[in-house]
């Protein structure tokens, strides 16, 4: 009896869940829809260059242009389209997300962060050098401790000559880059990255 309970408060909290973030993508495709009008022109050629690359299907187009979580307190836009220059860099990691998700390393990507201007990145707190503004790079909706674990192994042994950079974020999310092979936790050293401690032996 107990263990029915418990898998119907389950189911109730799940279905919970994908509700809210169902309501969530609606308001946030709302939002995008509103923010693109003035700019269809530049949307539309980012949209095609996605096209071409057969990368669309990699996640929505609104989640790929979403800019920082501090975007309301740093008066900033919800959604930036990084400059034509850095595309090539966006293809490299839309490649290696697609990669991870083929390896089974990524469910369903939720990209929560992708390119950030100058302004923006420095208000939200990132490092001057940060690739979310000189190249490309997304950070990933909180991933499992498994799939951490399983992105860090891949980075380990795979990384190196994809220029992957890999690091995660106090509150779970996850940072993927191609703009060099390193890891960084929360004192921007090697020293602190979860792939560094979860290697770790445990006593």
């Amino acid at each position: 009896m107990r263990r029915g309970i418990g898998v119907l408060l389950f189911l109730i909290a799940w279905l919970g869940g994908n509700a809210a973030r169902a309501q969530a993508d609606e308001r946030d495709a709302t939002q995008f829809a509103q923010w693109r009008l003035s700019r269809q022109a530049q949307v539309e050629a980012f949209q095609t260059f996605l096209d071409q690359e057969n990368l669309a299907h990699v996640s929505p187009l609104h989640e790929l242009l979403r800019s920082a979580s501090m975007w309301k307190e740093c008066k900033a836009e919800p959604f930036q389209i990084p400059p034509a220059a850095q595309w090539s860099e966006v293809r490299k990691v839309l490649q290696l997300l697609v990669t991870l998700r083929e390896r089974k390393l990524l469910d369903r990507i939720e990209v929560v962060s992708g390119y950030r201007d100058e302004a923006l990145n420095r208000c939200a707190g990132g490092s001057p050098r940060s690739a979310h503004r000189r190249s490309f790079a997304v950070d990933l909706a909180p991933l499992s401790r498994a799939q951490g674990l399983a992105l860090c192994r891949f980075w380990r042994d795979q990384g190196e000559p994809l220029d992957m950079g890999l690091s995660r974020y106090p509150t779970g999310r996850v940072h993927i880059d191609r703009a060099g092979y390193r890891t960084w936790g929360e004192d921007h050293t090697r020293l602190t990255s979860f792939c560094n401690l979860e290697a770790a032996p445990h006593r």
